[in-house]
């Protein structure tokens, strides 16, 4: 690994949306960028589709075999907030300038040329330039009703190069596929992000082994939301009054390439969460186990990554 600053000031927001309303939870993340900011941090991190919301327990409609009009209306007020790239981010991105930091946000993404959302993590520098791109390669269970597959080469596991090192992210379940962890381990990832909606305890057990495996700074950066935060004028308010009414709870926090706590987790509200990070722990933890490295057996098991350079040879 080349040299790197050792030093690394972080913030994690385990922020509530604004649901459905992309002006007002982009205004509100602007506002936690430069608080972030003004208390030092480096890099701040806020958790999967924040923008416009995560739209957790709603069907939108769809059942095997019919959809009806009604979830329909919904989904378009979905449609009609989710996020166009970089129009819809000039803010945040001149937000990250003035904070002077790497800002790294979730957001549902709509083409430009179709009508397909995405889950989208992005990564903008610190002199403002949308840096990374990562489209989730596989939604979720029902989330692929309203999620395409990412199917672009580029926003696969894209990788930032950043003065502490290699940082990329793996949205939510991701997390729990093998060879999409190596494909960051490949590039050898050293600031791991991990936004996610998943307040579960197994989830704290994963992000462990993450940190362990890869021996990496896991950032685990979830929501907060409640039953009341959802708007009233949507049509599926059945759906709405069956969720707890702590609908997203939290579990935001930070952890070593040992795999262990550098901020425990944070529930049952909202918080900007600060690290002082030494980043010296990546080499130093890599010593006997470097899974990608020294660790590895690439004369017996292969790896690689299909983004179809073939077809382009």
């Amino acid at each position: 690994m080349k040299n790197l600053k050792k030093n690394l000031r972080a913030a994690l927001v385990q922020a509530s949306p604004i649901m459905f309303d992309k002006r007002a939870t982009t205004e509100k993340v602007i506002r936690q960028i430069h608080e972030a900011g003004q208390n030092g941090a480096e890099l701040i991190v806020f958790p999967e589709s924040i923008i416009p919301c995560y739209p957790y327990g709603l069907t939108f409609g769809f059942t095997v075999g019919s959809r009806n009009n009604t979830g329909r209306q919904d989904w378009k007020k979905y449609y009609d907030n989710a996020v166009l790239v970089p129009d819809d981010t000039a803010g945040i991105a001149a937000a990250a300038k003035k904070a002077q930091a790497y800002v790294s946000i979730g957001v549902t993404e709509r083409d430009h040329q179709t009508c397909s959302l995405y889950c989208t993590n992005l990564i903008f520098s610190p002199e403002g330039e949308l840096v990374s791109v990562h489209r989730k390669i596989k939604p979720t269970g029902s989330e692929r009703y309203i999620w395409a597959d990412s199917h672009v080469p580029e926003t696969y596991f894209p990788v930032v190069d950043t003065p502490w090192g290699a940082m990329g992210s793996l949205i939510c379940w991701e997390n729990y596929m093998p060879l999409a962890r190596v494909a960051l381990y490949e590039k050898g990832v050293s600031l791991y992000l991990a936004p996610n909606t998943n307040d579960n305890p197994e989830w704290q057990d994963t992000i462990k082994h993450i940190a362990i495996e890869g021996h990496c700074f896991v950032f685990n950066v979830d929501q907060y939301f409640t039953r009341d935060q959802y708007p009233q004028d949507l049509l599926e308010q059945d759906e709405i009054s069956r969720l707890k009414e702590e609908t997203c709870s939290g579990g935001t926090c930070l952890i070593d390439p040992y795999g262990h706590y550098v901020t425990e987790p944070v529930w049952n509200k909202e918080a900007i969460i600060y690290a002082d990070l030494d980043l010296d722990m990546v080499p130093m933890s890599r010593m006997e186990f470097d899974a990608t490295g020294h660790y590895s057996r690439p004369d017996i098991l292969e790896f690689y990554v299909n983004d179809y350079d073939d077809e382009l040879e």
